[in-house]
């Protein structure tokens, strides 16, 4: 240790070293410290920043992340784990989630000491996630159970103190329809691939196996829920490998962070599959449709992306230094400046709606409680009468997550971002004060008219119909953890020249969800505010016309209709309602900052069970729904 090294500084360095070591990348492997860790990227860690002053706790924590990341290096193949992924969304959950224990279970039985570091970073994890608090199947996910019973099985390690009734809620019934495909588990945990197909006979024992991809042909690996055209054939040899390992990357990128905390209800789907009719929810809770046999299950069964090699998920801190955020910050408050008070006051009419519904109630002419002395007067004028008492009562209040998801595309240049960048920052600020989470995401695409994943469709033969052909650049300005006061100033990239290109929406959307899908929150809100359909040049130059316009629909009706996540939508200049269900669309961006609070409000108030099944898109489906109301 030099004289100038702190201690946090030596931490820093040992760290990175052992990480290194055990993922046995000791040359390449980037390891870095920042904001938005622990995070995963090819060729790249990202850890969070330890404190000033390092306990014990907190020392075995973030060691605990950074060995579960570097353990994942070492024993995962992106890309075999995508060839076998199952394409139904709570089946590949659990199999993420069970891998994630197969690739810790290998350092955790060699090394006693990373055996402990991953168990006080997976019992930080679940307390974060208030694992606690999952008493009851209702709201114990499925995911996270099977997780530690496989972890149980190849460990020996029982769940954590904190999960213990979590997994008991759900262990008599795994182990009665799965008990003896589990058990086989630790005899091939060294193998990923058989670990991989003994999971799928786990997920079938459960009862959600029904869905997996491609008929899983291991001759013709395909990527994670795409079906390449006939035309493929034309490609060079070896492009559906790096496809595959591509689309694992991006998927590394977005959510291999060490939380992963995705939950699963499949108690609700399941009822609902063998009923044509959907029962009466709790209030605020969004209903799950039935399924239709016409209906696919996954909104990307009909969209290719031709290679994700190149797509990115970043922070907007990574994107440029500390000091041209500054700067661009102040330039954007510079801009905004008269429409603060404007703003302003919109946010502070929102903060008291919600502060309202968060108030406490009383109760009066109780038996019991606190003395109330307003009562105190009728003792005074008459001795005999009884004292009176009052009791405090909490009013629901649901806890809340919303995620702002921004079109950064050119056509937004100007006003409209800056106007878009002001309400989120203000919205952060006052919803934050409410103690709702918000996240603030931007998607655009890396290049004009397509990047490099274009050069390489045009190196390959310019094969038919290819999909996607360009480069995605997602940004997360703000995570929902993190607090507003971090990342003000990251709202300020927005202005930078060269940033805001092309849209490519119906990705964005499912990137915006699935992150909310991993939050634990009851109530989950993503609202889009953009400008218009999705506009990529070169995809459209080589696919139909309507391609990217038509995998927006799907996405949007899959989300409004079979997921849990409240979806709406703002279109400034151009009309969205011809695309979502519950959308708004504004003339003049100086319109944004009232609208997104008052639709913010509107979320809050508790719906109706008929208010929340989204709008009939057919005749038929009316009169059904009117006999299911009778």
């Amino acid at each position: 240790m030099s004289a100038r090294e702190t201690p946090s500084e030596l931490f820093k360095r040992a760290l990175a070293q052992s990480t290194r070591a055990l993922a046995g990348r000791e040359e390449e492997l980037e390891v870095t410290f920042g904001a938005e860790g622990p995070r995963l990227s090819p060729g790249k860690i990202v850890l969070p920043h330890p404190p000033r002053v390092i306990s014990d706790p907190d020392a075995e924590r973030i060691r605990g992340q950074a060995d579960a990341l570097a353990l994942r290096l070492a024993h995962h193949d992106a890309g075999e784990h995508a060839r076998l992924r199952p394409q139904g969304a709570e089946a590949r959950v659990v199999f993420d989630a069970v891998e994630e224990m197969r690739v810790q279970a290998l350092g955790a039985n060699a090394m006693k000491g990373v055996a402990g570091n991953l168990t006080a970073s997976l019992t930080d994890q679940l307390e974060r996630k208030g694992a606690a608090r999952m008493h009851e199947r209702a709201v114990a996910p499925l995911a996270d159970a099977v997780a530690l019973m496989v972890r149980e099985r190849l460990t020996g390690l029982a769940p954590p103190a904190n999960a213990k009734k979590l997994v008991e809620s759900w262990r008599a019934d795994i182990e009665r329809d799965a008990g003896d495909a589990l058990d086989r588990l630790s005899a091939v945990q060294n193998d990923q691939r058989q670990f991989s197909m003994l999971m799928r006979d786990v997920l079938t024992d459960l009862g959600i196996g029904d869905a997996f991809g491609a008929e899983e042909n291991d001759d013709e690996p395909t990527g994670e829920n795409e079906q390449p055209p006939p035309q493929q054939d034309d490609a060079p040899e070896g492009q559906d490998d790096k496809e595959e390992e591509s689309s694992a990357d991006l998927e590394m990128t977005e959510s291999d962070e060490i939380d992963n905390d995705r939950t699963v209800s499949i108690e609700a789907d399941n009822e609902a599959e063998d009923t044509g009719e959907s029962e009466q929810e709790e209030p605020g809770e969004k209903p799950i449709r039935p399924k239709s046999r016409n209906e696919p299950e996954d909104p990307n069964t009909n969209y290719k992306v031709f290679t994700r090699a190149h797509d990115e998920i970043i922070a907007a801190e990574d994107l440029c230094d500390g000091e041209e955020l500054a700067r661009l910050r102040a330039y954007l408050d510079a801009q905004l400046k008269p429409l603060q008070s404007v703003v302003g006051r919109l946010a502070n009419r929102l903060q008291r709606r919600l502060m309202a519904k968060q108030n406490r109630a009383w109760s009066f002419d109780l038996e019991e409680g606190i003395l109330d002395t307003s009562r105190l007067t009728r003792v005074i004028t008459d001795p005999m009468s009884a004292l009176t008492f009052k009791q405090e009562e909490d009013m629901p209040f649901k806890d809340t997550v919303v995620t702002l998801l921004l079109d950064n595309s050119g056509s937004m240049r100007g006003r409209p971002i800056m106007v878009a960048a002001l309400c989120a920052d203000i919205l952060a600020r006052t919803l934050e004060r409410c103690g709702v989470k918000v996240e603030i995401l931007g998607f655009t695409t890396r290049a004009w008219k397509g990047g490099e994943a274009k050069q390489k469709w045009q190196e390959a033969g310019r094969p038919a119909q290819p999909g996607r052909l360009n480069d995605l650049r997602h940004v997360i300005y703000k995570s929902a953890d993190a607090p507003w006061r971090r990342s003000r100033r990251n709202l300020g990239l927005m202005m930078r020249e060269g940033l805001l290109k092309e849209n490519i929406d119906g990705e964005a959307l499912l990137w915006g969800h699935d992150r909310l899908l991993g939050r634990t929150e009851q109530r989950r809100i993503l609202m889009v505010i953009s400008d218009g359909a999705p506009v990529d040049d070169s995809t459209l130059s080589a696919n139909p016309g309507n391609y990217l316009e038509r995998h927006l629909r799907s996405v949007i009706h899959w989300i409004e209709t079979r997921s849990p996540v409240e979806l709406i939508a703002i279109g400034i200049g151009h009309d969205v309602t011809r695309y979502y269900s519950r959308a708004v669309t504004i003339t003049d961006a100086e319109q944004l900052g009232g609208v997104m609070t008052e639709k913010l409000a509107e979320l809050f108030d508790e719906p109706t069970p008929d208010e929340m099944l989204p709008p009939p898109r057919s005749p038929r489906e009316s009169r059904q729904r009117a006999q299911a109301m009778a």
